[in-house]
C-alpha cells in the first residue's frame, strides 16, 4: 500500500524575503534579490553580484552558544525548518511522534564559509589553533543532523548532496520514505551558503556566472538571448511532508499533494548536461504520479540563465511533453531568487506549492529578447493568473544529476 503524501508546512529563507507571504508578493510581482555584494572584497573577481541575504540573524532562531557551532548553511536550515514547522501548527512529539518523524535537508556544497576560515587558521596560527567544531560545522549532513536534534525528530534522519539537484532529491526521497510507510512526517528540503571568496572565485573561474555587474537586478536572464550565466544565490527551502492519514487525523491544513517523483543520470559529462537525461527525469515524474503530459499545467524550471544550461533543458522538456511542451507555462523564478544551488530544488518546490494555492504564476524576468532556440511559453516579465492544477519542478545538478518533483492541488 503505497501511503498519499501532502505538504502541510512551508519555510523560506531567501534574499526575497524570509516571510511566505511577503517572499510570494515579492516573487510575483517580479522583484529581484540580486544585488552587488557587500560582505566581501569583490575587486579582483569578474562577479560582483549575488543574491545575498542582508537581514538575517541566526540568534533569532538558535541559541547563541549553538550557532557558535554551526556554518550559515545550517543557519538557514533551521530557520527555514522553524517556520515550516510553525506553519504546519506541529511540534514533534506533541502533534508527531518522534520516533515516526524525520528529517532530509541537503546541501551542495556544505560548510564552505567554516572551511575557509579555518583554513586560513590553519595557515596563520598553526594546526592547534583550528577549532574543534570544523569537521561537524563544515559537513553537508549536520542540516539535518541539527534541525533533528532541535525539533526533537527521531525517525528516518539523512542527508542528500547532488549538487543543484539535492533539495528536490532530499523532498522525493521524504515523498518516499512516507509513501512506503516508514515515516509519518518529514522535515525536508535544501540549504546553501557559499557567497564565499573561494565559493565566488570557483565559479568565476568556470566562467559560469553572469558578469552583468552594472545591472544586478538584470543580472539573471534564464531564456534571453543576451543571458550570460547564472547568479548565485542563498538561503534555505524546507517543506513539511505528512502521509495524508496523519494530516487528517491531526486537522492540519493541507497545501497540495506530492504525487510524483523521478530520477536519472547524464552519463555525459561533469557540467554539460544532457537533454535526454532531464527528458527522463521529467517522464519517470510523470510516469510515477501516474498522470499524462497533458495534465501538467506548469513548469518551475532548473533555468538558470546559462547559455548551454537553459537550452538543454527546453529540449528535455521538448522531448519529454511532445506537443504539450508548447501549451505548458515554463518560468525560471531564478531570475529573481539567484541560483541557491543545494538549496534550489526545495525554495522552488514552495514556489510550485505556492501556485497551486494562489493560481497565479511567477514570471521569467528580464527576458528581454527571447532565445529562438527556448521558443515555448516562459511567462515572460509579468505574472500571470492561471488555473493551475498540476505542476513540476525541475532540478539539475553537476555530475548529472536530474530530480523532478511534481504536486498537484490537493483533492480528497
Amino acid at each position: 500500500m503505497k501511503h498519499r503524501v501532502v505538504i502541510t508546512g512551508m519555510g523560506a529563507i531567501t534574499s526575497l524575503g524570509h516571510d511566505l507571504d511577503l517572499f510570494w508578493e515579492n516573487l510575483i510581482n517580479g522583484k529581484s534579490g540580486i544585488s552587488l555584494i557587500e560582505h566581501m572584497d569583490t575587486a579582483d573577481y569578474n562577479t560582483k553580484i549575488a543574491a545575498s541575504i542582508k537581514d538575517f540573524d541566526p540568534l533569532d532562531y538558535v541559541e547563541k552558544k549553538d550557532a557558535r557551532k554551526m556554518d550559515r548553511f545550517v543557519h538557514f536550515a533551521e530557520a527555514a525548518a522553524q517556520k515550516a514547522l510553525k506553519h504546519a501548527e506541529l511540534k514533534v512529539g506533541e502533534q508527531s511522534i518522534p520516533e515516526r518523524t524525520g528529517v532530509i535537508i541537503g546541501s551542495g556544497i556544505g560548510g564552505l564559509q567554516t572551511l575557509e576560515k579555518q583554513h586560513e587558521i590553519l595557515m596563520t596560527k598553526g594546526p592547534k589553533r583550528v577549532s574543534p567544531f570544523l569537521i561537524p560545522m563544515m559537513i553537508a549532513n549536520m542540516a539535518s543532523g541539527s534541525v533533528s536534534i532541535h525539533t526533537g525528530a527521531k525517525g528516518p534522519n539523512t542527508t542528500v548532496v547532488t549538487a543543484c539537484a539535492t533539495g528536490s532529491n532530499a523532498i522525493g526521497e521524504s515523498f518516499r520514505t512516507i509513501e512506503r510507510g516508514d515515516a509519518d512526517v518529514m522535515i525536508c528540503g535544501g540549504a546553501e551558503a557559499t557567497i564565499t571568496p573561494i565559493g565566488m572565485a570557483g565559479f568565476c573561474s568556470m566562467r559560469a556566472m553572469s558578469t552583468r555587474n552594472d545591472e544586478p537586478e538584470k543580472a539573471s536572464r534564464p531564456f534571453d538571448v543576451h543571458r550570460d550565466g547564472f547568479v548565485m544565490g542563498e538561503g534555505a527551502g524546507v517543506l513539511i511532508l505528512e502521509s495524508l492519514e496523519h494530516a487528517v487525523k491531526r486537522g492540519a491544513n493541507i497545501i497540495a499533494e506530492v504525487i510524483g517523483y523521478g530520477m536519472s543520470g547524464d552519463a555525459h559529462h561533469m557540467t554539460d548536461p544532457d537533454p535526454d537525461g532531464a527528458a527522463r527525469a521529467m517522464k519517470n515524474a510523470i510516469a510515477d504520479a501516474e498522470i499524462s503530459v497533458s495534465d501538467v499545467d506548469y513548469i518551475n524550471a532548473h533555468g538558470t540563465s546559462t547559455p548551454v544550461g537553459d537550452l538543454s533543458e527546453i529540449k528535455g522538456i521538448k522531448s519529454a511533453f511532445g506537443e504539450h511542451a508548447q501549451h505548458v507555462a515554463v518560468s525560471s523564478t531564478k531570475s529573481m531568487t539567484g541560483h541557491l544551488l543545494g538549496g534550489a530544488g526545495g525554495i522552488e518546490t514552495i514556489i510550485c506549492a505556492l501556485t497551486l494555492q494562489h493560481q497565479q504564476i511567477a514570471p521569467t524576468m528580464n527576458v528581454d529578447e527571447q532565445d529562438p532556440s527556448c521558443d515555448l511559453d516562459v511567462v515572460p516579465n509579468q505574472m500571470r493568473e492561471q488555473g493551475v492544477e498540476v505542476a513540476l519542478s525541475n532540478s539539475f545538478g553537476f555530475g548529472g544529476h536530474n530530480a523532478t518533483i511534481i504536486l498537484k492541488k490537493y483533492d480528497e
